[in-house]
């Protein structure tokens, strides 16, 4: 058994991790308890990220080798990677030569390493000699970016995750952090335990678990944090709780920004923002005068077409009350990505370049020309993740590199998307997964490392730097990523006749260190750091000078900033409606945020059924009144239209939802959910309907709001079926069933996961709705998949009536019989109690005739233990509030005795917002006696 230390691929907080190996098999994770990020813990996908790793999943879902179509809808064929190179060399230069440099685009992601990232901007800026390469972390960051840059100088968030314990304010906005960033929400719970006084304000549509800790709630319309954040200021300034001295010492601007707020009057922000007067006057006060007010923000700021001024408009705020450069003070940006900050830190977006330099400024240009040592450095905006694949569907980019990402699922306005990939004349799809959906338009499959197996550092939202180590040997032919594009960039020097290499790399070090160089002088400095002092000192924040020891925890403490004259800048920023109205056509704002156990498109916690357990299918949330008006009932399928193309989801009551808004997880992508228009339309998960309309500053999509509409779906025959697989056959059948989804006009396809005597068991479920009954062939392969085409199936079907149901009992070792797997086609009334009977491995020998009865009702021994809350110990909701009705006393002591029943919330923590939700909602013990 090997420990390797290393970081978490997945959120921004950047938490360290040790990793357990035998041999080439990762075998655990646990928290580091030594790394300052998270000191030893981890959330529930942290904690599972081994049972991604697993050489089951490795067997069914990793690319292995290079794959090559010579015909885009037939299968690949293996190749080595030699000719995959020279192929991707030739074609590229082709395209350079007959078409320019703009004629090629690279498409990266904030889960690349820094190494990685750093070779990729080279490669396209200074050897292709375009400026066409950008990242998903303009889905994600840019808006920080833009608004740091507007206002502070540079693109460096000034706070640390330290200051959480030393503020007397924070003031989450667009944040949803008990869910996003589980592990910086336990430090909030932390800090509010160390001080009750502190005050937490959360501003957000949806009440969301991160507003169970808050003393103030703000749930301001969609769009409307520009108006909100003005509107304090006005108060501020009619209050007199703006520092004056402050202001005049060290910023610039203010006397013109105090015009653009002098409109934003109480009564028009709360008409504006949907709150209360009273609420907007108290938020206004704590952040003003607290001692110390810290600001954390993430993506409700920055998915807007208004993402730059709703940042901008927040550190206003700051400046003006010097809330800046002091312990617990200042405006914290959350990172999305592992990654996205290092990939800001090598100028890996379109408009940047390396060490935080402006593709705009051209000494900027001639240093970075210099450094690589090429003539100049194109002065030519690149494309923009939006206007690149858009350029591509108009066949003004005809050659696609894809690195970690995929755009066939997270881009908005999928219908473009999809149609710049197939129009594309060569699209090369660098990953570690191959059952991503872009995968599916490559014509060049290259196979990447992943977690646990790549070398080299990423930067965390508090800039701090950590190493990321490989704890087994690369599965197949998988290369790293940087020296993937490394071989290339070599291929393509000779193929455009260079006479040197630029790209004289032979370790990811050696990488670094060219990166280290290029900061010297510039904000984020790191001259004085090494791969030698991370290894002996651990993760270090930025700037770290030559000479210096440690980095720096906190920025502008002196009140200087980067800028010409050393002054932060107030910005005006005026506030302006979101991109497309809310109209009587679709009068529902549709918003997508992550869920609590997933991450993005789910290539990796996908393939983990037990964090299905959460949020098992994908639904639509909508306020409970909406969907009375509407007689929607619970579950019921409705359509969901925006202008740019319609899906089906079941509906869901939410109490977190307010009138007029709808919410969709962003993790839905064809590979869980699908479905087929009736004019033959392929419906690609929620971000068909998203728009692409965007910032213009930081060119930053507006996720956040859609306008649809919402309506009723009449689609009377149904189908669910779910079966226990092999572990090594669970996720070659989820891959399997993928393309049977298309064939109906709504389907789900998603795992599941069951533990029998500390055994945990893969599951897979398969739900569909039609008008009519589909051709029996269709049932036929769906059954087969699922292990139902067997000699001891039970059966039933009336095709006239267009039943069928299959169920296939197996015996186990004490004896009974257990439902192993089942399809219920037509009527599925029984899905409640049929269901439970199979994931809670219950005896079935009895039911024999009831699973196959059409209308046959839940036989009353048949309960179910409900939904899993705690993903770490499988507690479920039924279990807690049978326990919490036994529990007395407080709220926190009835707390602390169910965790020491039931164990849940004791681990990583991602459910302790909910279980205080079900304290306060279940009577205690005393108070549940009736007189």
């Amino acid at each position: 058994m090997r420990e390797t230390r290393s970081t978490c691929p997945y959120c921004g907080v950047g938490c360290g991790v040790i990793i357990e190996s035998s041999g080439d098999e990762i075998t655990g994770v646990r928290g580091d308890p030594d790394h300052p990020a998270n000191f030893g813990r981890l959330c529930t996908k942290g904690s599972t990220l081994h049972l991604t790793a697993s050489a089951t999943v490795t067997r069914q879902t990793r690319l292995l080798q290079p794959m090559q179509r010579l015909v885009r809808a037939e299968a690949p064929m293996a190749v080595a990677w030699d000719t995959a190179l020279d192929n991707a060399a030739g074609k590229f230069a082709q395209v350079i030569r007959d078409h320019g440099p703009d004629a090629v685009g690279f498409y990266v992601s904030g889960q690349l390493l820094t190494e990685d990232y750093y070779v990729f901007n080279k490669l396209a800026k200074g050897l292709v000699g375009t400026n066409n390469v950008d990242t998903n972390s303009r889905l994600c960051m840019s808006s920080a970016v833009a608004g740091y840059k507007q206002t502070l100088g540079a693109d460096a968030p000034p706070a640390c995750y330290d200051d959480l314990k030393h503020a007397d304010c924070l003031f989450i906005v667009g944040s949803n952090t008990a869910w996003a960033h589980p592990i910086l929400f336990r430090r909030i719970e932390d800090a509010k335990a160390a001080n009750p006084a502190l005050k937490i304000i959360v501003a957000d549509p949806r009440r969301t678990d991160t507003v169970e800790i808050a003393d103030l709630f703000l749930p301001i319309q969609p769009g409307t944090d520009v108006m909100l954040f003005n509107g304090m200021l006005h108060l501020m300034l009619w209050e007199g709780w703006i520092d004056a001295k402050y202001i005049a010492a060290h910023t610039s601007g203010f006397d013109a920004l105090k015009a653009i707020v002098r409109e934003c009057t109480p009564d028009k922000v709360a008409q504006v923002c949907g709150i209360s007067k009273d609420d907007l006057l108290a938020a206004a006060r704590l952040f003003a005068t607290s001692p110390a007010t810290l600001s954390l923000y993430c993506q409700g700021l920055n998915q807007s077409s208004s993402g730059t001024a709703k940042n901008a408009a927040l550190i206003n705020l700051h400046l003006a009350t010097a809330q800046i450069g002091r312990p617990g003070a200042g405006p914290f940006s959350l990172t999305g990505q592992p990654n996205a900050m290092g990939g800001r830190e090598v100028g890996g977006l379109a408009n940047l370049l390396s060490a935080h330099r402006d593709l705009a400024n051209p000494d900027h240009r001639a240093e970075v020309a210099a450094l690589w040592g090429v003539p100049s450095v194109p002065e030519k905006p690149g494309k923009t993740a939006v206007e690149m694949f858009q350029a591509a569907a108009d066949g003004e980019i005809r050659a696609l590199w894809i690195a970690c990402t995929n755009p066939a699922q997270s881009m908005p306005d999928q219908a473009t998307v999809r149609r710049a990939l197939e129009r594309a004349e060569f699209v090369v799809v660098q990953e570690a997964f191959a059952t991503t959906a872009t995968c599916a338009f490559a014509d060049l499959l290259l196979p990447a490392t992943t977690w646990g197996e790549k070398e080299g550092t990423v930067t965390n939202s508090e800039r701090r730097i950590s190493r990321v180590r490989p704890a087994v040997a690369a599965p197949g032919e998988a290369r790293n990523d940087w020296s993937i594009a490394v071989a290339f960039a070599h291929r393509l020097e000779r193929q455009l006749g260079r006479a040197s290499t630029l790209f004289p790399y032979e370790t990811a070090e050696s990488v670094w260190n060219e990166h280290r160089e290029s900061t010297r002088g510039r904000d984020l400095d790191i001259t004085g750091l090494s791969y030698a002092m991370l290894e002996t000192a651990g993760p270090q924040q930025w700037p770290l000078k030559e000479g210096e020891s440690t980095g720096r925890v906190r920025l502008y403490e002196d009140g200087v900033f980067p800028t010409p004259d050393g002054r932060a800048r107030f910005v005006d920023t005026v506030y302006k409606p979101v991109a497309e109205a809310r109209e009587a056509r679709y009068p529902f704002s549709l918003n997508t945020g992550r869920l609590r156990d997933q991450w993005h498109g789910m290539s990796r916690t996908g393939t983990a059924g037990r964090l299905f357990g959460h949020v098992p299918e994908p639904v639509v949330q909508m306020n409970a009144q909406d969907m009375a008006r509407r007689q929607i009932g619970e579950g019921d399928l409705v359509h969901l239209t925006s202008k740019r193309g319609s899906i089906m989801l079941p509906a869901r009551a939410s109490a977190e939802i307010g009138l007029s808004q709808a919410f969709v997880a962003m993790h839905w992508g064809e590979e869980y959910l699908s479905g087929c228009s009736s004019t033959g339309v392929r419906l690609a998960g929620i971000n068909a309907l998203t728009t692409p309309a965007y910032c213009p500053t930081s060119k930053q999509p507006e996720l956040k709001h859609t306008p649809v509409k919402i309506l009723k779906a009449e689609l009377p025959w149904s189908l669910l079926a779910m079966a226990w697989l092999p572990a090594d056959a669970a996720l070659a059948a989820h891959r399997a069933l993928q393309p049977l989804m298309a064939l109906f006009p709504f389907a789900t396809c998603v795992p599941f996961a069951g533990n029998t005597q500390g055994q945990e068991r893969s599951g897979i479920l398969f739900r569909a709705a039609a008008h009519d009954a589909p051709d029996e062939a269709l049932v036929e392969k769906i059954e087969a998949l699922l292990g139902l085409q067997t000699a001891d199936t039970l059966r039933y079907a009336d095709r006239r009536r267009g039943q069928r149901r299959s169920a296939r009992l197996v015996r186990r070792a004490d004896g009974s019989a257990g439902l192993e797997a089942f399809l219920l086609g037509g009527d599925t009334s029984a899905e409640a109690w049929i269901a439970t009977l199979l994931r809670e491995e219950l005896p079935a020998q009895s039911y024999g005739r009831l699973l196959l009865s059409p209308g046959s009702k839940a036989p009353v021994a048949v309960q179910s233990r409900g939904k899993t809350v705690c993903t770490c110990f499988n507690v479920a909701d039924v279990a807690i509030q049978t326990e919490l009705g036994r529990c007395s006393g407080t709220a926190d002591e009835r707390l602390a005795k169910l965790q020491g029943a039931l164990k849940c919330g004791t681990n990583c923590g991602s459910c302790i917002p909910e279980l205080k939700r079900m304290v306060r909602a279940t009577p205690a013990e005393a108070e549940a006696v009736t007189p």
